[in-house]
């Protein structure tokens, strides 16, 4: 099964039961700050990906590591290490935000850049993207040095690519092609 799919499953499940039980906007919170941990840190990448890490492991690191969220987070975790799905956590938290948001009326940008973006190129970026979608949109910023500069914008499943690297490999499938 394609991980996407499986991830977007999980965090419809997640948020019906989150609804349910009136806790949307708690677990909501927690993805986020579940999204921001795992993206921020190599090491619980390497450790979630890792097939050597037991589950048990694996789960009782993520209960210390996200100690103090809801129920409903940690019932997902232990559902995702039970069913050897934990590397899907991150993806099921951003999914999770994308389809809170989508319930609230509300969309969210994440735009990934080289380095963090400013306040200023922030609201210019809202001010855009709230124009373009014509919904109320939120941002989260991720930051990539591997794109080498500009950026690249993904509101729900539009995506788009200004990024060096990008242009970098178009150029050089254009050489590879024309010769």
């Amino acid at each position: 099964m394609n991980e996407s799919r499986a991830a977007i499953r999980y965090a419809k499940a997640t948020l019906e039961l989150a609804t349910e039980n009136k806790a949307a906007d708690a677990v909501e919170q927690d993805m986020r700050t579940v999204a921001k941990t795992i993206s921020d840190s190599k090491e619980l990448q390497e450790m979630l990906a890792s097939p050597v890490v037991t589950a048990s492991i694996k789960q009782d690191a993520l209960n210390a590591i996200f100690e103090g969220s809801h129920a409903i987070t940690q019932g997902l975790i232990a559902t995702l290490t039970t069913n050897k799905r934990v590397p899907l956590l991150n993806e099921v938290a951003l999914k999770y935000i994308i389809l809170s948001e989508k319930l609230k009326g509300e969309h969210v940008a994440f735009v990934t850049t080289a380095v963090p973006m400013t306040d200023a190129l922030e609201k210019s970026v809202l001010k855009k993207v709230g124009e373009l979608t014509g919904n109320k949109v939120t941002l989260e910023n991720k930051v990539d040095e591997n794109i080498i500069g500009g950026f690249v914008l993904r509101v729900g499943d539009l995506q788009y690519d200004a990024s060096i690297a990008n242009k970098l490999s178009n150029l050089k499938r254009e050489f590879t092609n024309t010769l």
